[in-house]
């Protein structure tokens, strides 16, 4: 398979179709899939499983194992979690053998296949571990979003080398998939007093909660607070609406850890809260460098509950653990934040898209509260009619900040543009492109989503931009385009 050049673009033969075999464990219950509204099925279950006699409870077991130990990383401890979920509906006097038990857990569990519909919606960043790469190579880290059944996205990842000539390799992935363990995480009051502004619900109450907190504080902390609001809730107006509005935002705020052992290709970050539980959608990572030369790696991203959408923010370090905090303001209420990589003029900065069409610039001292946007960018050329977005974080180049745009045209076409920003005023438009920079090809039309090219953020290296995108929200490829040619083209 050769290379495919279209005038600056050269795409690259090799694609990454979705696996269906890419497989994750769910506590499974009965009676509770999403469609029935029914008690759970669980009792009567349970009930089957302790009138098995034990050489057929121990057949059973033998025959789920040897079907499934090899997709899993650990299946029996799998099976041991979801069996003690079920702990409070057991006899405490009546003991169980370790096969009954292993075989308990498994009847609630199931298989989600991550991307059994779709692959798509890449961002590539610079790894955070450098060691041991070529000389003149750089190792990036490329998020992916995987759909599964009833269109549930989640985040993966893949690693590969860009070498010194500026072509990208992309390592094999780890034959398993592993979920993260969600847990609780430190709650900034800047969000909440933000967010519950937007709603109107910024009384008395609020202050009440949140004025005996500090800046920072935990669940349990905030938990503790309620708890004495929720005592004096006949001298205060609202207050219960203010409680359960509190709740609701506190929800959005969690950590996932991975274990060391866990390669991160096989890391997923999975939907841990209700917000989300309908996918983690278009994740747009960056390389975020402080003034103080720290680095984070951030990635805004869709939360989708499956009937609303709102913003969420990925912060780690190392990508093994992560913090997700809710994103609010204005200048977040649709989908499509892109933080630039670092602050300018002391404040952050980020590409909006809060009126759905229009490219725009917001600035903040707070990466989870963006108040207002300046639009730069509006609709005019006729492969961007419908709406203007954008396809990931800023680069930035001596020339300027070039963004990649994404333009929906006719038949719903997406397309990847570009627009150059001056450095120091992002507002300011210092060059674009007249014509898309890539467009679907003949065989790129066809997929989940037909007529679509659409990539959540670049990489460039050795004088190349290194643009993976998705093809018709079915697969991915990865494009390369020479900086300098771009650079100019924007200036033409």
């Amino acid at each position: 398979m050769t290379s495919v050049r279209d005038g600056l673009v050269t795409r690259s033969p090799r694609r990454f179709a979705a696996d269906p075999s890419r497989v994750v464990t769910q506590l499974f219950v009965p009676g509770q899939e999403g469609f029935e509204y029914q008690e759970s099925r669980a009792g009567a279950v349970l009930a089957r499983i302790l009138a098995l006699d034990e050489d057929d409870a121990r057949s059973a077991l033998d025959d789920v194992v040897t079907r499934f130990d090899g997709r899993h990383r650990d299946l029996v401890g799998t099976f041991r979690r979801h069996a003690r979920e079920l702990s409070d509906r057991l006899d405490p006097d009546r003991e169980l053998s370790e096969v009954r038990m292993l075989l308990l857990g498994a009847t609630f569990t199931n298989e989600y296949a991550i991307e059994g519909a779709a692959l798509c919606n890449p961002s590539m960043v610079a790894h955070p571990d450098q060691a041991e790469t070529v000389a003149g190579g750089l190792r990036f880290v490329m998020s992916v979003r995987g759909i599964g059944e009833g269109h549930r996205s989640s985040i993966g990842f893949r690693t590969g080398i860009i070498d010194a000539s500026g072509n990208p390799t992309v390592d094999d992935r780890s034959r398993f998939a592993t979920a993260g363990a969600a847990a609780s995480t430190l709650l900034d009051a800047a969000v909440f007093r933000n967010e519950l502004a937007r709603l109107d619900d910024a009384g008395e109450a609020t202050g009440y909660v949140l004025d005996g907190l500090g800046d920072r504080f935990s669940h349990a902390e905030l938990d503790r607070r309620l708890a004495e609001l929720e005592t004096h809730l006949s001298t205060r107006g609202r207050a219960g609406e203010t409680i359960s509005a509190i709740r609701a935002i506190a929800k959005r705020t969690y950590a996932v850890e991975f274990s060391d052992n866990i390669p991160l290709s096989e890391r997923v970050l999975w939907p841990s809260m209700d917000a989300e539980q309908a996918g983690m959608e278009d994740a747009r990572f960056v390389r975020f460098t402080d003034d103080d030369g720290s680095v984070r790696w951030c990635a805004t991203y869709t939360a989708y509950s499956g009937s609303h959408i709102s913003q969420q923010l990925l912060q780690t370090t190392d990508f093994r653990s992560f913090t997700s905090t809710p994103i609010v303001g204005s200048a977040a209420a649709n989908k499509g934040l892109a933080l630039f990589p670092r602050r300018i003029r002391g404040r952050f900065a980020a590409l909006s898209r809060a009126d759905r069409e229009s490219n725009a610039i917001a600035y903040s001292d707070h990466l989870s509260v963006w108040p207002n946007a300046v639009p730069i960018q509006r609709p005019t050329r006729p492969w961007e009619t419908l709406q203007l977005g954008n396809c990931g974080a800023p680069i930035e180049t001596d020339a300027g900040w070039l963004v990649l745009t994404h333009g929906v045209g006719p038949m719903r076409t997406y397309r990847i543009g570009a627009v150059l920003l001056d450095l120091d005023d992002p507002t300011r438009i210092v060059g674009r492109l007249r014509q898309p920079l890539l467009s679907p090809a003949a065989d790129e039309q066809d997929g989940y989503v037909p007529n679509v090219v659409y990539s959540c953020g670049a990489l460039v290296h050795a004088d190349t931009l290194v643009l993976p995108y998705g093809i018709g929200d079915a697969a991915i490829g990865i494009a390369t385009v020479p900086l300098s040619g771009l650079l100019a083209a924007l200036g033409d």
